[in-house]
This record gives C-alpha cells, sequence and structure tokens, in this order.
C-alpha cells in the first residue's frame, strides 16, 4: 500500500488482547505489544488514526477550534491535538496523520518552545506525519482551481518551513465528488504517491465493492499520459471506523473492558467483533486492510 505511515498491525496483534487473562492476584497493569510488523500469509489490518476536523461547516473556525458553541455541533480541534500529542510521547509505537494546517497552525503558536521541540521528535521520527498538507480539505468542484492551488501551497509551505517536510499522500476522504485536477495537478504533479478518498456515488461503491477495483491507477489527463497517474484508493465504506468500534463522547459503541476483575470483562468479545470487521472488509480490497480510526473533533 502506497500510504506512508499506516500502523501495520495483524490480527494476530488482535487475537492476542484475548491472551491476557490472568488470575486475580496477579492482575495489575497490563502492557500490550504495540509494534507493528507485516506478517506473510496474514491479514494485515492497517489501523489508520487520522484527523477529521472541518475548517468551518456548522459553526465558524474560531468555534471549532475552541469548542465554542457546541449546542450546534460538538467540537474542539484543540482538544483533540493536545491528546493525540500526549498519547504519542507516551508510546513510541504509536502514530497519527494530521491533515488540516489551518488548525495545527493555530495550535502550534500557542505551544512552549520545550512542547514544539518533542513535537518536531514526532514528526522526524514518523510518529507524526502531514498528509495532504492544505489548510483544509478543500472541496473539488465548485472552488475554482486557483484557489485549489493557493491553499494547497500555503499549507506546503507552512510544513516545509516549520518542519521541512513535504507531505506525499492525498487525504480528501470528505469531499462530494472527485475531480481529474485533483488526481494529476494536486496529486502525481504535486509530488504525491498516491491519493485516498471516501465519498463517491452509491451505484458506483457498490460496483466497485463487487468487481474488487477499489484501488485503482488514476490518469487524471489523457494528454500528460502516465506522468499524470496516481495510484488512488477508495473506502470499501465511509471514513468512521467498523460498526462498535467509535469511542466518542456520547457513542453507544461498547467500551473495551480488559480489568478481569471487572463483570464486564470483554475483551474476547471485542476481539471477535474487530476480527468480523476485518474479515468483512477483506473481501473487497487486497491483502490489506485499511480501518480507518477517525480523531474528529470532539
Amino acid at each position: 500500500m502506497a500510504m506512508a505511515v499506516p500502523m501495520a498491525i495483524t490480527l494476530l496483534f488482535a487475537i492476542v488482547l484475548a491472551g491476557g487473562v490472568v488470575s486475580s492476584a496477579e492482575f495489575s497493569y497490563i502492557e500490550y505489544n504495540t509494534t507493528q510488523r507485516i506478517v506473510p500469509g496474514k491479514i494485515n489490518v492497517h489501523l489508520v488514526p487520522h484527523s477529521h476536523d472541518d475548517v468551518g461547516w456548522l459553526k465558524t473556525v474560531d468555534q471549532y477550534y475552541f469548542g465554542g458553541n457546541n449546542t450546534i455541533r460538538g467540537a474542539c480541534v484543540q482538544n483533540v491535538l493536545d491528546s493525540v500529542i500526549s498519547a504519542l510521547l507516551e508510546d513510541k509505537n504509536r502514530k497519527f496523520i494530521y491533515v488540516e494546517m489551518a488548525f495545527f497552525q493555530r495550535w502550534w503558536r500557542q505551544q512552549s518552545n520545550a512542547k514544539k521541540i518533542k513535537v518536531k521528535e514526532l514528526v522526524n521520527s514518523g510518529q507524526l506525519e502531514f498528509i495532504n498538507g492544505g489548510m483544509c480539505m478543500h472541496d473539488e468542484a465548485t472552488p475554482h482551481y486557483i484557489d485549489l492551488i493557493d491553499q494547497t501551497t500555503l499549507g506546503h509551505k507552512y510544513i516545509k518551513d516549520e518542519f521541512d517536510q513535504i507531505p506525499r499522500v492525498g487525504w480528501q476522504i470528505d469531499p462530494f465528488g472527485h475531480s481529474a485536477v485533483q488526481a494529476y495537478l494536486l496529486g502525481a504533479e504535486l509530488g504525491f504517491d498516491s491519493l485516498f478518498f471516501a465519498r463517491i456515488d452509491y451505484q458506483d461503491r457498490a460496483k466497485r465493492l463487487k468487481e474488487k477495483t477499489l484501488e485503482v491507477v488514476w490518469q487524471g489527463s489523457k494528454s500528460l499520459g502516465s506522468s499524470s497517474q496516481i495510484f488512488t484508493g477508495i473506502f470499501p465504506r465511509h471514513y468512521d471506523p467498523p460498526d462498535g468500534f467509535t469511542f466518542e463522547i456520547n457513542d453507544v459503541s461498547p467500551p473495551i473492558q480488559d480489568d478481569v476483575l471487572l463483570f464486564d470483562y470483554n475483551v474476547q468479545e471485542r476481539v471477535n467483533d474487530f476480527v468480523a470487521a476485518a474479515l468483512a472488509q477483506i473481501g473487497y480490497c487486497s491483502f490489506y486492510v485499511p480501518i480507518s480510526i477517525r480523531a474528529t473533533q470532539i
């Protein structure tokens, strides 16, 4: 798979969760093996923790960032970034991809020099990666193409100037429809290795699911030929996690309770649910199953 930093975890890892049962006398902290690896001959599940922070939608950009006006939409991007960075620093095996530079730039200005040094280490090690890299995840239909170029350039310049990094993956998971301009001008010619998106017509998705053509090489320009080609992956479902694994505020997904002293200890049940979700998706993909783990604005 062309994506640079998905966390490759085999189903064997999921099953390991069920192997941590010990007697109550021994029970204490459980340290799980979170190292990534690809195991030949096994179904490899790629957990893809990513941001999806609307730079203005139902609320103003300021309200999304600070968490204001939550009667309209519960969202607080600064909390997402605070918690993600803290989690990455706690475990070097964790990875995250961040998309919207308009919010990250604002968060970055508020950080201490000591925190900035630590975050730059996360970026350099690959734990934190910037993908798409524009100020926002732009729509592909209504804006003029000059606006698409300008906002992408602004974001990429910021990443280059501040972190000396260049995004290599296109991540257009939420726009309602996709254009050839995105594929060749803001994809292949921008230097991206791959492009991923989620929203397509329901009939197109059904056809591609049936024919296993969710992964394609998209030639965005007939006249430019192979130089306009980019590997493109379409999500087999929406960009949400599998049913039952959306752990947001007020969500109804069952929490994973791995304390054997709890009456509702459910590790084996939750492992079985995850394995079932991965097996259901492998029927539409190749040997690698990408599973979106979305960190929203909550």
